[in-house]
This record gives C-alpha cells, structure tokens and sequence, in this order.
C-alpha cells in the first residue's frame, strides 16, 4: 500500500488549532483502515489501527464481542483511550457486558425523561440567570468569551444538580476537569495532572461519604444504593462509585459546552441561518442534530480486538488496538451530502456523536436539552453576535473542542 502522508494522531500538538480533517479525509478514500505506527509519543509504544468511514465505525460499535471497551486477546487491560488503563472494567465506559448492561440500567434512572423533565424550568431559569450574568448596562454592546462564560455554564449547572454538588464549587471543578483533559497523559509533566487528578478524587470521596451516610434523590445516591440485578455483588464498590462520579462530572461538563460553543461559533458564520433558527424555532431538533454532528466533542473511541478478526479488508490480530474516529465518520461523504457544510435542516442526520450501540452516550436526551435551552435563551436575547478575537482549542485528541472564543453582541432585555 502506498505511504500516506498522516500526521501523528497519538499526539496532541496534531489537535491544537482542532481536529485534522485533511488527514483524515485522506484516510476515509484511501486506507479506511489503517495501521498507525508507533511514536515517540504514542501511548505504550504500540501502533493501533484507525478506523475512520462512517460504515466501519458502526460495524465496529455494533460488534462489542469483537472489539471489546475493557480488553482483549492477552491484553491485562485496555479501555476507551489510546493509551491503556488500569481503571479498565471499572468505569462505565470501559465495561463490557453483562456487568455493563447492569450497571447502566441502575444509572438510567437517573437519565430517564421524567428526571431530566424535572430539571428544564430549573436550567431555563438558570440559563437566564447566566445571561444576565454578562449583559452589558443599558442596552449598550457587551462582550465575553463565549465557551467560559456562557457555554460551560449551563452543562456544569446541570451536572451539578443531578449529581447533588453544591453549586458554589462548579468553578473550580470545572478548572480540574480542564487539566486532567488537557494534560493527563504521557506527554505532559506529571504534576501538575496529578494534583488535580487528586483533588477530583478527594472532593468526590467527601461527596460520596455524605450521600452514602445520608441519601438524597440526586443521580450520585441512586448509584451509591442501588442494587444490581442479577448478580452476587449487589451494589458498586467503593472504587467504581468513584470511577462513576469522576466518568459523570466530566463527559457531563465538558462535552456539551464544546456542542453550544462550536455550534454558536458556526451560527455566527452562517447569518442566514442564524436568522432563520432566530425567527422559526421548529428548526431547533435538527440544528440541535447536526450541531452535535458538526462538533463530536469526543471525537475518537478506543477498541481491543478480542480474536482475530478481519475489518474493511485489513486483518486485526487479537489485542491489538482499535481506534474508531467519529469526528471523521461524521464527515463522511458516503453518507452525508455535503458533509462539510454546517446545514440546521440537514436530513436525515445519521450521525455518531453519541456514540452507537451499548455504548450510546448515556446522557444524550441531558445534553439535547441543555443545547436547546442555552440556544433559545441566546437566541431570544442575543442580536448582532460576532466573533472579535482568535479562537482557540483544547490540547487533546479525545474530547477535542473550543476553549475559548470571544465574542461582542446586543442584548434586548
């Protein structure tokens, strides 16, 4: 096969300024399933294949038995990221079933659309609330960075008030989630990761501790005492709870704000549809659709091969890695026309940036709602947005996103 011309996935720097597309464009036509050779960077020292056509990234998600989330072949362990990890079979996402099928029908009910039904006045309220927060005085023009002080704001409200954490300490839980995604991993120094990984955890012990000695109804304390069906362990042990709330806090604040910031960013661009979602708002589940399509905040999921196998023409060994790209299915021109226009009507929307499968993200109806919440809150306030500075990136292949944005608008209240 002839050489390709790939930037270095397993890196970091490759996602500075967002994810490469032309790379993976390149893969999706020419070698939709590819071997990635080992760098200097890259996690363990091994190659991994790359999986980037919307086709095999489904066939991959719906084959669990092959391509497994924990391990596979004589793997001790494995996971969802490039690198493996230890904490494999302990989190949520890094299970197979049947413990995982177990697991994820006692945490569905704290995702059912009765108890996230009951949060939506709360975070209209609240999304009010944020807004008012950087209205300028006297209908003069305001300004603020959009992902910081608006988008981020709402999902940590949220995962606060299902998770039972006081909202007084979302700021400084949100700054640790920042490092632990930016900077935890091999290339990094380790400290300063480490302290915040340690500060995540005890503040979740102490949290844990208080829901364990006294219940309440929020998602933390359905986990913490819920029995598992069908199983001689009837309850999560004291590990995997706190896997559980550091797994939660972070896909449910972090991913969402990189939807809303991205999608407002691409709105700003596009003033003929801004205005159009302005002015019809039956528009909005499709806009919503295809700004999780355009965004896929996590963008990669990792496999491990449980057998040989064979996949889009190419032979996977057991144990070896597999790494589906979602950023990339969800651009890809088999399926979708046009895949590089942002389109709030595009239909149908066969999208992965929820995942597939077993896997399916858990909170997806949570982050629909917070989406269409935060967007008609801006949207009945907001007028002659625009973007007035540089934007910038988180630094990491796995949960990829703005950072920042700056933005100047008009507020009408």
């Amino acid at each position: 096969m002839t050489t390709l011309e790939i930037p270095d996935l397993s890196s970091f720097e490759t996602f500075v300024n967002g994810f490469p597309h032309d790379a993976l464009k390149v893969l999706r036509e020419q070698a939709p399933v590819w071997w990635h050779e080992p760098t200097d960077v890259t996690p363990d020292g091994e190659g991994f294949w790359c999986v980037s056509s919307h086709e095999l990234v489904f066939e991959v998600f719906r084959n669990p038995k092959t391509y497994s989330s924990h391990t596979g072949g004589d793997r001790p362990y494995g996971g969802t990221t490039i690198d493996d990890m230890e904490m494999s079979g302990k989190l949520l996402n890094m299970m197979d079933d049947p413990r995982h099928q177990r697991i994820r029908q006692l945490v569905n009910k704290g995702f059912t659309p009765k108890m996230i039904g009951r949060i939506r006045d709360d975070l209209i309220d609240k999304a009010r609330q944020i807004l008012d927060g950087v209205a300028p005085p006297n209908g003069a023009r305001g300004s603020c960075d959009l992902v910081i002080d608006v988008a981020a704001e709402l999902p940590l409200q949220a995962i606060c008030m299902l998770l039972g954490v006081p909202a007084e300490d979302r700021r400084m839980l949100c700054e640790w989630v920042d490092v632990l995604s930016e900077n935890y991993s091999q290339q990094a120094g380790p400290d300063v990761p480490r302290e915040a990984s340690v500060q995540m955890f005890q503040y979740g012990q102490r949290l844990i501790s208080e829901r364990t000695a006294a219940p309440g109804d929020d998602l933390l304390s359905i986990v913490i005492h819920g029995e598992l069906a069908g199983q001689d362990q009837s309850r999560l042990d004291s590990v995997e709870v706190a896997m559980f709330w550091s797994l939660l806090f972070t896909a449910g604040s972090e991913t969402t704000r990189k939807a809303i910031a991205g999608g407002l960013w691409e709105l700003t661009k596009s003033p003929e549809q801004l205005a159009r979602l302005t002015a019809d708002r039956s528009l909005m589940p499709t806009a919503i659709e295809e700004i999780v399509r355009w965004t896929t905040p996590s963008v990669y999921k990792r496999r491990t091969a449980t057998h040989d196998t064979e996949l889009g023409g190419r032979q996977i060994r057991a144990g070896e890695k597999v790494v589906v790209w979602e950023m990339s299915a969800n651009r890809d021109a088999e399926v979708f026309d046009s895949p590089f226009e942002f389109r709030i009507d595009r239909r149908p929307n066969n999208h992965v940036g929820f995942g597939h499968g077993p896997h399916f993200c858990l909170g997806a109806n949570l982050a629909r709602l917070e989406i269409d919440v935060m967007l008609n809150a801006i949207l009945d306030r907001w007028v002659d947005l625009e973007v007035v500075g540089p934007a910038t990136w988180t630094r990491t292949n796995r949960l990829s996103g703005l950072k920042t944005l700056p933005v100047r608008f008009t507020d009408l209240t």
